[in-house]
Protein backbone atom coordinates (compact mmCIF):
# COMPACT_ATOMS: atom_id res chain seq x y z
CA UNK A 1 0.00 0.00 0.00
CA UNK A 2 1.31 3.28 -0.91
CA UNK A 3 2.34 6.16 1.43
CA UNK A 4 0.34 9.42 1.57
CA UNK A 5 2.07 11.79 -0.49
CA UNK A 6 2.46 14.69 2.86
CA UNK A 7 4.78 12.01 4.59
CA UNK A 8 7.20 11.22 1.21
CA UNK A 9 7.69 15.06 0.86
CA UNK A 10 8.21 15.19 4.68
CA UNK A 11 10.52 11.94 4.41
CA UNK A 12 12.37 13.46 1.67
CA UNK A 13 12.71 17.02 2.63
CA UNK A 14 15.28 15.58 5.67
CA UNK A 15 17.53 14.60 2.97
CA UNK A 16 19.90 18.01 1.70
CA UNK A 17 19.76 19.18 -1.51
CA UNK A 18 21.80 21.90 -3.38
CA UNK A 19 19.16 24.48 -5.43
CA UNK A 20 19.30 24.77 -8.88
CA UNK A 21 17.09 27.43 -11.41
CA UNK A 22 16.35 25.01 -14.94
CA UNK A 23 16.51 27.29 -17.74
CA UNK A 24 16.03 26.39 -21.66
CA UNK A 25 14.92 28.55 -24.09
CA UNK A 26 11.78 28.43 -27.04
CA UNK A 27 11.41 31.24 -29.51
CA UNK A 28 13.99 33.19 -28.28
CA UNK A 29 12.09 33.58 -24.76
CA UNK A 30 14.14 32.54 -21.73
CA UNK A 31 12.37 30.16 -19.56
CA UNK A 32 13.53 29.36 -15.60
CA UNK A 33 12.01 26.59 -13.10
CA UNK A 34 13.75 26.55 -9.36
CA UNK A 35 14.64 22.37 -9.00
CA UNK A 36 15.75 20.45 -6.59
CA UNK A 37 14.73 16.87 -8.18
CA UNK A 38 18.61 17.21 -9.87
CA UNK A 39 21.04 14.58 -9.74
CA UNK A 40 24.01 13.51 -11.94
CA UNK A 41 23.81 9.86 -13.30
CA UNK A 42 26.99 8.86 -15.41
CA UNK A 43 30.07 10.11 -15.86
CA UNK A 44 30.98 8.12 -19.03
CA UNK A 45 28.79 9.38 -20.66
CA UNK A 46 28.19 12.33 -18.75
CA UNK A 47 24.68 12.06 -18.08
CA UNK A 48 22.19 14.36 -15.70
CA UNK A 49 18.80 14.37 -15.11
CA UNK A 50 15.96 16.77 -13.78
CA UNK A 51 12.19 15.83 -12.91
CA UNK A 52 9.08 17.98 -14.33
CA UNK A 53 5.62 17.93 -12.87
CA UNK A 54 3.54 17.49 -16.06
CA UNK A 55 1.02 20.27 -14.74
CA UNK A 56 4.19 22.29 -14.76
CA UNK A 57 4.33 24.79 -17.87
CA UNK A 58 8.37 24.15 -17.87
CA UNK A 59 7.42 20.63 -18.72
CA UNK A 60 6.16 22.10 -22.32
CA UNK A 61 9.35 24.34 -22.65
CA UNK A 62 11.45 21.03 -22.41
CA UNK A 63 9.39 18.97 -24.62
CA UNK A 64 9.83 21.53 -27.18
CA UNK A 65 13.38 22.89 -26.39
CA UNK A 66 15.08 19.69 -26.39
CA UNK A 67 17.50 21.21 -24.36
CA UNK A 68 17.80 22.84 -21.07
CA UNK A 69 20.86 24.44 -18.15
CA UNK A 70 21.28 23.48 -14.91
CA UNK A 71 22.18 26.18 -13.44
CA UNK A 72 23.47 25.36 -9.11
CA UNK A 73 22.78 28.46 -6.96
CA UNK A 74 24.92 30.35 -4.25
CA UNK A 75 24.05 30.99 -0.96
CA UNK A 76 23.14 34.56 -1.91
CA UNK A 77 21.00 33.90 -4.58
CA UNK A 78 17.49 32.11 -2.11
CA UNK A 79 15.78 35.07 -3.87
CA UNK A 80 15.88 34.03 -7.49
CA UNK A 81 15.57 30.42 -6.02
CA UNK A 82 11.76 31.99 -4.52
CA UNK A 83 11.52 33.72 -7.43
CA UNK A 84 11.33 31.23 -10.16
CA UNK A 85 9.29 28.66 -7.42
CA UNK A 86 6.75 31.22 -7.89
CA UNK A 87 6.70 31.87 -4.16
CA UNK A 88 7.16 35.14 -4.54
CA UNK A 89 6.02 37.84 -6.62
CA UNK A 90 8.76 40.00 -6.25
CA UNK A 91 11.31 39.99 -8.72
CA UNK A 92 14.93 40.04 -7.06
CA UNK A 93 17.91 41.17 -9.62
CA UNK A 94 18.90 38.32 -12.34
CA UNK A 95 20.58 38.12 -15.49
CA UNK A 96 20.68 35.53 -17.93
CA UNK A 97 23.30 34.97 -20.90
CA UNK A 98 22.12 33.61 -24.22
CA UNK A 99 24.70 31.92 -25.83
CA UNK A 100 22.60 30.08 -28.69
CA UNK A 101 22.54 26.71 -28.99
CA UNK A 102 23.10 26.81 -25.09
CA UNK A 103 20.90 26.98 -23.03
CA UNK A 104 20.94 30.16 -20.89
CA UNK A 105 23.33 30.87 -18.01
CA UNK A 106 21.91 32.44 -15.00
CA UNK A 107 24.76 35.08 -13.80
CA UNK A 108 25.66 34.19 -10.53
CA UNK A 109 25.35 30.50 -10.20
CA UNK A 110 28.38 27.93 -8.79
CA UNK A 111 28.42 25.75 -11.44
CA UNK A 112 26.31 26.25 -15.34
CA UNK A 113 25.59 22.68 -17.02
CA UNK A 114 24.50 22.85 -20.76
CA UNK A 115 22.29 19.68 -21.66
CA UNK A 116 20.72 18.22 -24.68
CA UNK A 117 17.87 15.89 -23.84
CA UNK A 118 18.19 12.60 -24.90
CA UNK A 119 15.60 10.55 -22.83
CA UNK A 120 12.07 11.39 -21.56
CA UNK A 121 10.85 8.73 -19.06
CA UNK A 122 7.83 8.79 -17.21
CA UNK A 123 7.91 9.34 -13.51
CA UNK A 124 4.18 9.00 -12.12
CA UNK A 125 2.98 12.69 -12.08
CA UNK A 126 6.36 13.54 -13.28
CA UNK A 127 8.80 13.45 -16.60
CA UNK A 128 12.21 12.36 -15.90
CA UNK A 129 14.50 14.40 -18.17
CA UNK A 130 17.53 12.59 -19.07
CA UNK A 131 20.20 14.62 -20.95
CA UNK A 132 23.94 14.51 -22.20
CA UNK A 133 26.04 17.29 -20.72
CA UNK A 134 27.74 18.76 -23.61
CA UNK A 135 29.36 22.17 -22.05
CA UNK A 136 30.00 22.67 -18.08
CA UNK A 137 31.20 25.95 -16.10
CA UNK A 138 32.07 25.80 -12.57
CA UNK A 139 32.62 29.09 -10.76
CA UNK A 140 32.73 28.18 -6.72
CA UNK A 141 31.28 29.76 -3.98
CA UNK A 142 29.39 29.19 -1.14
CA UNK A 143 25.63 27.06 -2.17
CA UNK A 144 22.11 27.45 -1.39
CA UNK A 145 20.84 24.07 0.22
CA UNK A 146 17.27 23.05 0.97
CA UNK A 147 16.38 21.13 3.80
CA UNK A 148 13.06 20.40 5.48
CA UNK A 149 11.36 22.51 3.36
CA UNK A 150 13.26 25.80 4.17
CA UNK A 151 16.67 27.48 2.51
CA UNK A 152 19.32 26.88 4.07
CA UNK A 153 23.29 27.71 4.17
CA UNK A 154 26.37 25.82 4.79
CA UNK A 155 27.22 26.51 8.37
CA UNK A 156 31.36 27.89 8.41
CA UNK A 157 33.47 25.62 11.18
CA UNK A 158 34.67 27.87 13.99
CA UNK A 159 38.22 25.71 14.06
CA UNK A 160 40.02 24.69 12.16
CA UNK A 161 40.37 21.05 12.80
CA UNK A 162 43.90 19.22 13.91
CA UNK A 163 45.33 16.77 12.33
CA UNK A 164 47.35 14.91 15.31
Amino acid sequence: MPIAPQLLRQAMGQFATGVTVITAAVDGAVHAMTANAVTSVSLEPPLVLVCVGRQRAMHGVLERAGRYAINVLAAEQEPVARFFARQTDQEPAYRFVQQPPKAPRLEGALAYLDCRVVERLPGGDHTIFLAEVEHAEVYGGDPLLFFGGRYARLASPTTTPSLR
